[in-house]
C-alpha cells in the first residue's frame, strides 16, 4: 500500500520506549511526526534522533507531536538512546516505537506485506526504505511525506518549515511561495476568485499575472 497526501494515517497499537501507544489516541487534537529509521545503531539516524531531542521546543510550541521507529525492540531503543545522548548531546525525549514484529512498516508501506524474519536478523540495507517522514493533521489526515536514502541525512528544519505552511493554509486560503519563511508574504489560493478575494484583502494584493495574487501572511 502506498500511502499519498490526504489519505488518513493508519491506526494501530505499538510498544514505545514511553508505554503502550494507540496512535490515533495518541495524536489527539495534535499535529504529529512520525519519523522511522532502519534500525538502530545506525550513524546517520543517530544524527537525527539527536537534532530531533534538540529542536523538540520548537515542535512543541507548534502543538506538533513527535514519534520516532525503527525496526528494532523497545528494549534496543533505550540502549541506542546513551549512544545518542554521548554523541550528540541530546538524548530522545519523545517515544521511539519499537517495531520488531514490522506491523507499523508494512502499514505505511515502508516494508513489503510478505516481510518476515526476526528483525535483530536483519541488516539497514534489508530496511533501507524504513527512511520516511510522515506529517499528519489533527484530522489524522497525512499533509506529507518525506522518503530519504540511507546516506542522506534529514532536513528537519524544513519539516518544521513545512509545517508553517500546512497550519497558516489551513486557517487561511493562501500557498505559499518557493522557499518561503514564517512571516514573508505568501499567494492568495486559486480556489478564492477575485470577488471573495478583495472581501478578505479590500486593500488590493500585488499580481505581477492575473493568477498571481500575492498578500501580506495573514497573521
Amino acid at each position: 500500500m502506498t500511502l499519498k497526501i490526504g489519505d488518513t494515517a493508519p491506526d494501530f497499537e505499538a510498544e514505545t520506549t514511553e508505554g503502550r501507544m494507540r496512535f490515533h489516541d495518541w495524536i489527539g487534537d495534535s499535529w504529529a511526526v512520525l519519523f522511522s529509521h532502519p534500525r538502530d545503531f545506525t550513524p546517520v539516524c543517530t544524527t537525527e534522533l539527536g537534532y530531533m531531542a534538540k529542536i523538540k521546543p520548537d515542535f512543541d510550541r507548534r502543538n506538533v507531536k513527535i514519534v520516532g521507529l525503527s525496526v528494532d525492540p523497545v528494549d534496543n531503543h533505550a540502549k541506542w538512546a546513551a549512544d545518542i545522548a554521548e554523541t550528540q548531546g541530546y538524548a530522545p525525549n519523545y517515544p521511539m516505537i519499537g517495531d520488531s514484529d514490522f506491523t507499523v512498516s508494512k502499514l505505511y508501506g515502508m516494508l513489503p506485506a510478505d516481510t518476515t524474519g526476526e528483525a535483530v536478523e536483519r541488516t539497514p540495507a534489508d530496511n533501507q526504505t524504513v527512511r520516511n517522514v510522515f506529517v499528519i493533521g489533527p484530522d489524522k489526515k497525512i499533509k506529507l511525506v518525506l522518503v530519504y536514502p540511507m546516506t542522506t541525512g534529514r532536513n528537519f528544519d524544513e519539516v518544521l518549515r513545512v509545517i508553517d505552511s500546512l497550519q497558516l493554509t489551513a486557517e487561511h486560503k493562501v500557498a505559499t511561495p518557493v522557499n518561503w519563511r514564517n512571516g514573508e508574504d505568501v499567494i492568495i489560493a486559486g480556489s478564492v476568485s477575485d470577488e471573495d478575494a478583495r472581501k478578505t484583502y479590500p486593500q488590493g494584493w500585488e499580481s505581477p499575472r492575473p493568477y498571481i495574487r500575492i498578500v501580506p501572511q495573514p497573521s
